[in-house]
């Protein structure tokens, strides 16, 4: 008995920010939708593919989404380039306490969640 790995990951944005949402997640991060099961379909929000990875987009009220420290951290390449398209468009920029053997940064979504860009060190 073990467990393996991680199948997805979940954030949430508030009920009916979804086309808000996809605006970041699909047009400017570029990440591409999935298709939820049918029998979720009714719940809101939306799945993405992020390498062999799933996050899915749900949907709640109520929650404050800025106060947290829970994050996802997007393993990229060219980080200057998306801290340089983070930026132009409008979202801050916050540098993290160095890892060794990385490059990253930090920012927030439209909705308050912390998320994360990182690359190893050539």
């Amino acid at each position: 008995m073990a467990i393996t790995g991680v199948h997805h990951a979940q954030i949430t944005i508030p009920r009916g920010a979804e086309e808000q949402g996809r605006q970041y997640y699909c047009h400017l991060l570029g990440l591409p939708e999935i298709e939820k099961p049918e029998s979720l379909k009714g719940r809101g929000g939306f799945w993405l593919q992020v390498g062999d990875r799933q996050v899915h987009v749900g949907t709640e009220d109520g929650v404050e989404r800025s106060s947290t420290k829970a994050h996802l951290a997007y393993h990229v390449t060219d980080i200057m380039a998306w801290r340089q398209r983070l930026q132009e468009h409008g979202f801050q920029i916050l540098d993290g306490v160095p890892i060794p053997g990385y490059e990253r940064f930090e920012t927030r979504d439209p909705f308050g969640n912390r998320l994360e860009f990182i690359q190893p060190l050539a």
